[in-house]
């Protein structure tokens, strides 16, 4: 194992005891500390689940009723003559509601059309050059009150549209069209 190996599976341990030892230095009670944030975290978690099982049925419905595939049918010729891959399209539109759905399609088109395919590298990218948008908004938004998020939905999905084109961008650059 080399020396980056080791730093890098020491480094959490280590991180962890500095911030014990330090704050029991400073007179901190940390054990008291740490189970009032785990007290927090609980409370939190219950406020996000409404929010979080909300956008769940939400993408259920959205592709399960069709809406998703006629939509992507509708975009093809666009995403054609752009040269980006028609079958990307479904990653695109889920991406900014759900990162697990994105993933689980990142996996199919990889599946299907092998990791070192224009298609697997664009939706690998694709997987890191963009942000759940919606998903954000809707559950951390929501579990502080937060009713107004016009701007931050206008910021977050041209965020997410940067991210597509520097991914293609990228993936073209660097790997070719095919």
């Amino acid at each position: 194992m080399s020396l980056i190996s080791y730093i890098s599976l020491a480094f959490i341990p280590f991180l962890i005891g500095f911030i014990l030892l330090y704050g029991t230095f400073k007179k901190v009670p940390t054990y008291e500390s740490f189970v009032e944030g785990g007290k927090e975290g609980i409370k939190i978690a219950f406020q996000i689940i409404p929010f979080l099982v909300g956008m769940l049925v939400a993408i259920t419905i959205f592709r399960a009723s069709g809406a998703l595939e006629a939509l992507m049918n509708w975009l093809r010729p666009i995403m054609q003559t752009i040269g980006m891959p028609a079958e990307i399209v479904p990653l695109l539109l889920i991406r900014p509601i759900s990162g697990t759905a994105a993933l689980g399609m990142t996996s199919d088109l990889i599946a299907n059309y092998g990791p070192e395919s224009f298609i697997g590298r664009l939706a690998s990218v694709l997987q890191g050059s963009t942000d759940t948008t919606f998903y954000v908004l809707t559950v951390y938004f929501g579990a502080v009150g937060i009713k107004k998020m016009g701007d931050a939905l206008k910021v977050g999905l041209l965020a997410d549209v940067a991210g597509i084109i520097a991914a293609f961008v990228v993936v073209v650059f660097i790997f070719g069209t095919k």
